[in-house]
């Protein structure tokens, strides 16, 4: 889990909070109550870099019109199982939740449905989708391009996107089995969160334009992120942009614009699968099989250093259950300067902090 300072905000608050702020900035209560959802969800997971930092900047590209307030996607294919959509430029978050809920319906129907979405914007966190796809049911992979972060594999100038992906899956008792990277050593939002604290990188995380490492986070925002595994993390990237990007239609490489550029147009474009598991014939063998891949995981001997095996998606759980405990969201400093910030020019008073 990350780590921050300050006074603990409860997760409630916060989500009323942002619904009310981007309701001033004319979204629709229910589509801005699942932004805010969103990016408080990514906060309890721990994963900060995609929390609630990034609501000022989704209001600078409501302000600019980059991204509409009003969400109305028009459908361009339709063969059943598979649906493309035109974002129109419309919210992130609503047109990702509108290719889940479309993708699990087409499942139910087909045993697959597949939702590519163009023209949208940045969605959060790829996770908050496929885990509600998968606690409907449903295996889901979720794939979207960004804007340019990562060099081609032995460049200097960065093209590519860190385009992450996410796949969930339902696990026994209820549980989800769960991914969400990006295919650089490390998320974009997480070097603007270490630069909102005023924090070093490490030097395996970004180089500066003269193509070196950098521990400079400043540097580290405006230089090139380094590929996760190396020339197997610039591959998967290029593959990502192939099904987001390429194939519905939308932007590619240096093309796509990221949620931190205010006037521009995103033109991401997202792939959303969903697999219902009793289309293969044995929904309660699939369960099982997951129960019994989980056990023999966590019951491996440890390695030197580690106290305990997670399965995927498992040290996010036991976040959200330890912020929940400890009574609320701990934010960066400059991240709750900013959000004061923006609570200052929409009128939408700013939440106290947790009584400790």
């Amino acid at each position: 889990m990350e780590h921050a300072t300050g006074p603990r905000i409860a997760p409630d608050r916060l989500r009323a909070f942002g619904t009310r702020v981007l309701a001033t900035l004319e979204v629709p209560e229910d589509d801005a109550a699942l932004v805010a959802d969103s990016l408080v969800q990514a906060d309890l997971w721990g994963h900060q870099s995609h929390g609630f930092l990034r609501l000022p900047w989704y209001a600078a590209r409501l302000r600019s019109r980059a991204m509409l307030a009003r969400t109305s996607p028009e459908v361009l294919s339709d063969t059943g199982p598979l649906l493309l959509l035109d974002g129109r430029d419309g919210i992130g978050q609503v047109l990702a939740e509108r290719a889940r809920t479309t993708a699990v319906d087409r499942a139910r129907r087909f045993g697959v449905g597949v939702v590519g979405v163009r023209n949208s914007n940045h969605f959060g966190t790829a996770m908050y989708f496929t885990r509600r796809a998968a606690a409907d049911g449903c295996v889901s992979v979720l794939t979207t391009n960004a804007s340019p972060a990562m060099a081609p594999w032995g460049g200097r100038e960065k093209v590519l996107g860190t385009n992450p992906w996410s796949i969930a899956a339902p696990g026994p008792g209820g549980r989800v089995v769960a991914v969400d990277i990006a295919n650089t050593a490390v998320a974009r939002g997480k070097i603007y969160l270490a630069k909102n604290r005023g924090e070093p990188i490490p030097e395996t995380w970004a180089m500066g334009p003269d193509g070196a490492p950098t521990t400079d986070a400043a540097e580290g925002v405006l230089g090139v992120i380094l590929p996760m595994a190396g020339h197997k993390g610039y591959a998967i990237t290029f593959l990502m942009d192939v099904l987001s990007g390429a194939l519905t239609g939308s932007g590619v490489g240096s093309e796509v614009h990221g949620p931190y550029e205010a006037a521009a147009r995103s033109r991401c474009g997202h792939l959303f699968l969903a697999l219902d598991p009793a289309a293969f014939g044995d929904r309660e063998g699939y369960e099982g099989r997951v129960e019994q891949l989980i056990a023999e995981v966590k019951g491996v001997p440890l390695a030197q250093g580690f106290d305990e095996v997670f399965y995927p998606g498992e040290v996010e759980d036991r976040a959200e259950a330890a912020t929940l405990a400890a009574g609320g969201i701990l934010l960066a400093e400059q991240s709750l300067g900013d959000l004061r910030g923006l609570a200052a020019e929409t009128g939408v008073p700013f939440p106290a902090a947790v009584a400790r």
